[in-house]
């Protein structure tokens, strides 16, 4: 027995992989950390979450603190199709003066008749609030310049535009009504998975017939009710051809070729499948086998379903500090201020052409006597230090750092998990051989050896991700192109790039696996991965595919199970009894239901993760174990008894599987 332990791959000798790589992705980090440093110096991210008045001060913070809306005087003037001025600004300013103010106004307001007298005073027809605050109603005095001629507007049409709530206004107010019973259906999803894992340790091959049959099941009645409906409609005259388009659906409903086309596809459908579960036969049997045998790894190990958590924080932390030097990096300019004249058709201001630099804290007006509209008004950010030309470029590394640090947490999870799961198959006795805190040991091992490795596999990723994200950067630049030629390029290197990514992570999953088992480097587990499978392809093919089938059935599951009860909670079917929530409350009840199932979904997809790693290792670790090993005294199998026994395979009567 001690002799057989020694032939473990999980105990071959320990050393670091892909040095070079994990070298260069240190050095990586560390540029990026001092991205991060230079852009938390240089931008002001109040640029993007503030407005600012005329003045340049933010609304909504400092002396403005209580004031966080800005108020346009003439809003006309931002056009840059009939203003002139506006076109010399390039968009990035509006000529008019802006006031910063607690709240906009609500009604409909114009200067009566009354305003143009000569003996008129500004206090009575304005209010200060809406109004320069350099200018005092109280002492000055009224100017007319040139009176303007209002549009014709129906007030009440305007203070009904003005207090509409937008869809997205409501939306939040959805969820901030019902994110308490979110989060419990969120709960309730977790609790769920989990329960599901915990069944499939003892009746793995229950839930998966049940499965299949309540598939074929669901299929039959379908097959039964659109016959049923079709011979309803057998003997209408109502054709397709006679509704053209409709954007009601239900009208279809009531056209008889509806319901003979679907009828045709649930038959073929269930032809399809009932021709699959005949020609796989055995080797259904060979995946629940290997199902019962990931329920029990995962059931030793149960500190492995906690792992999905650990790799979500380190994606928000990613995630945040990408955004957050992002933008910095953007707000990285100081502020570029322009004097220009906010009323252009005025004699004396034709020379002020929007080109002088100013600051509007010491802006003075009374040096431009000739053109009293003069304002110091914000131009841009400035573009012209160091920084701040290469700030393009530095987001481009923001990006690519970004990819390759989540590629890298992505693939220490994988490997973590893959090196736990391994050390699992390879314990002779289970679970008496399994070292103790397995998955804290594989973490610590994967950290300590093979960064690189994992470093390689992510830049690889990240190298042919960036190339799909400037291609729908493209996309959405080009939208308007409607060039056949063009959109045939497109979709084309859209889809190529779509199959290379799959398939890199098909690859890169499966090395990951073998640097957790051999601990070899990136090259050398990828080949060895890569010939493994090709020499064992017909069952990668139908086990995989059964697996992965089996998998994707649980997860809609338990987001449908979830989604089924979130959506009679919220519609208001099922009442509390204490009322504490009422579903009159909700504006689009529909809000909760999509968040409930959407994270209800994700929650399945991090545990059944878990689950797919597992099958993935040890279904390599068994490939492996049958080319390495014959049963006998000196070479024995590694797997469990009910895997030997599927396969007709047995060790001498003098070892034992536990």
């Amino acid at each position: 027995l001690l002799h057989a332990n020694t032939q473990s791959p999980a105990l071959h000798n320990k050393s670091c992989t892909d040095v070079i790589c994990c070298v260069l992705f240190m050095a990586a980090i560390v540029g990026y950390m001092t991205i991060g440093v230079l852009a938390w110096l240089f931008g002001d991210p109040r640029h993007v979450f503030f407005s600012r008045n005329s003045t340049g001060m933010f609304c909504g913070a400092g002396v403005n603190i209580n004031e966080p809306n800005v108020f346009y005087i003439d809003i006309l003037k931002c056009d840059t199709e009939t203003n002139e001025m506006a076109t010399t600004l390039k968009g990035h300013q509006c000529p008019t003066t802006q006031v910063c103010v607690k709240e906009c106004p609500s009604e409909f307001w114009k200067l009566p008749p009354e305003a143009y007298a000569s003996d008129a005073l500004p206090k009575d027809f304005f209010q200060q609030k809406y109004c320069d605050p350099s200018l005092d109603l109280v002492h000055t005095t009224l100017v007319v310049l040139h009176p303007s001629v209002l549009k014709q507007t129906d007030p009440d049409s305007l203070v009904s535009g003005l207090n509409s709530k937008s869809v997205g206004v409501r939306v939040f107010e959805d969820f901030a009504t019902s994110w308490y019973w979110i989060l419990i259906g969120l709960l309730a999803a977790m609790i769920i998975s989990v329960v599901f894992m915990l069944l499939m340790r003892y009746w793995v091959s229950l839930l998966v017939w049940l499965l299949i049959v309540g598939v074929l099941a669901v299929g039959a009645y379908g097959i039964y009710h659109c016959y049923w409906e079709y011979n309803n409609y057998r003997h209408s005259k109502l054709t397709l051809g006679d509704l053209g388009f409709n954007s009601k659906f239900s009208v279809y409903l009531q056209v008889k070729e509806t319901w003979l086309a679907f009828l045709v596809i649930l038959c073929l459908v269930e032809l399809v499948l009932l021709l699959l579960l005949k020609s796989l036969g055995n080797k259904i049997s060979n995946a629940l086998a290997l199902l019962e045998e990931s329920s029990r790894a995962v059931s030793y190990v149960m500190s492995t379903l906690a792992y999905p958590l650990v790799t979500f924080i380190l994606l928000v932390v990613c995630v945040c500090y990408w955004g957050v030097t992002s933008l910095f990096l953007a707000t990285s300019g100081a502020p570029v201020y322009r004097a220009i004249s906010l009323n252009s058709s005025i004699a004396n201001c034709h020379s002020i052409t929007g080109l002088e630099n100013c600051l509007p804290q010491t802006f003075n007006a009374l040096a431009y006597s000739t053109c009293p509209t003069v304002h110091c008004v914000f131009f841009k950010y400035d573009d012209e230090g160091f920084f701040q030309r290469n700030a393009a470029y530095l987001q481009i590394f923001n990006v690519l750092a970004f990819l390759w640090c989540v590629n890298f947490i992505i693939a220490l999870g994988q490997c973590t998990l893959a090196s736990t799961f391994a050390t699992f198959y390879w314990a002779f006795s289970k679970p008496d051989n399994i070292p103790p805190y397995p998955l804290l040991q594989a973490f610590i091992w994967t950290l300590r050896y093979h960064v690189g490795s994992m470093a390689f596999g992510a830049v690889i990723l990240t190298l042919f991700e960036f190339p799909r994200i400037f291609l729908e950067y493209l996309d959405h630049k080009f939208r308007d192109c409607q060039n056949s030629c063009c959109r045939f390029v497109k979709m084309s290197l859209k889809c190529c790039f779509w199959f290379l990514n799959k398939f890199l992570k098909f690859v890169n999953r499966n090395t990951y696996i073998m640097i957790a088992v051999y601990g070899d480097s990136f090259c050398v587990s990828a080949k060895n991965a890569y010939m493994l499978l090709m020499r064992n392809i017909g069952r990668v093919v139908i086990l995989n595919n059964v697996t992965n089938m089996l998998l994707f059935f649980g997860k809609l599951l338990v987001a449908g199970s979830v989604g089924i009860l979130a959506t009679a909670f919220f519609s208001g079917h099922i009442t509390l009894p204490d009322a504490t929530f009422q579903a009159e409350l909700l504006h689009y009840y529909w809000v909760p239901i999509i968040m409930v199932a959407v994270g209800a979904y994700l929650i399945a997809q991090g545990f059944f993760s878990v689950y797919s790693m597992c099958i993935d290792t040890l279904f390599l670790c068994f490939l492996d174990d049958l080319e390495r090993n014959n049963g006998t005294t000196q070479r024995p199998y590694y797997m469990s008894r009910s895997l030997m026994r599927i396969l007709h395979q047995t060790n001498r009567p003098s070892i034992f599987i536990v």
